[in-house]
């Protein structure tokens, strides 16, 4: 699978089957979080792997009541760390602790689906109740939440805007 068509079909899943995810493919998910370009390499982010069924249950209500997010075998919720502020100020809190922490889940999301899991971007979560249920420190923020399986239906592909609405090109 060529990356660009890894791009093209990953879609959004919400329907997991209940299969447990081998640990060769968590540990690959691992290697792509951590690979993926930070700013100034300083790493400002950190994923929790959440496998407990109990926690699961308590990180779907605090994104609204998103269901299918205890369902999933696995969640991953990434998390952004203001550390970054000692070397790039509130800029690197405010942007590139979110651009690196997003970097690491597309990268991982595409690794996912390579290997026949599916995933969906969280974003919509009460980020103080996910920290209480995580108890994280207060240098880190939770930005995404990751729920990922292997898919029991794959979507169809949702309209996109033309390349020529999207992107400009200027010479």
């Amino acid at each position: 699978m060529s990356i660009l068509d890894a791009v093209r079909e990953r879609r959004s899943v919400r329907e997991f089957l209940s299969k447990e995810i081998p640990e060769n493919l968590i540990e690959n998910l691992k290697e792509a979080l951590v690979w993926a370009p930070s700013a100034g390499n300083l790493q400002a982010r950190k994923f929790y792997f959440i496998f407990d069924r109990k926690k699961k249950s308590k990180l779907a209500s605090a994104a609204l009541n998103q269901s299918f997010i205890a369902k999933a075998p696995l969640v991953i919720v990434g998390c952004t760390d203001s550390h970054i502020r000692l070397h790039y100020g509130e800029r690197g809190v405010h942007l590139y602790t979110i651009q690196d922490v997003a970097a690491s889940i597309m990268g991982m999301m595409l690794v996912a689906h390579e290997a026949g899991l599916g995933s969906v971007w969280v974003g919509a979560f009460h980020d103080d109740e996910v920290s209480k249920i995580l108890e994280l420190p207060g240098n880190l923020k939770p930005v995404a939440l990751v729920p990922i399986g292997y898919p029991s239906s794959i979507p169809l592909a949702p309209p996109r805007v033309s390349r020529e609405h999207a992107v400009e090109t200027i010479h």
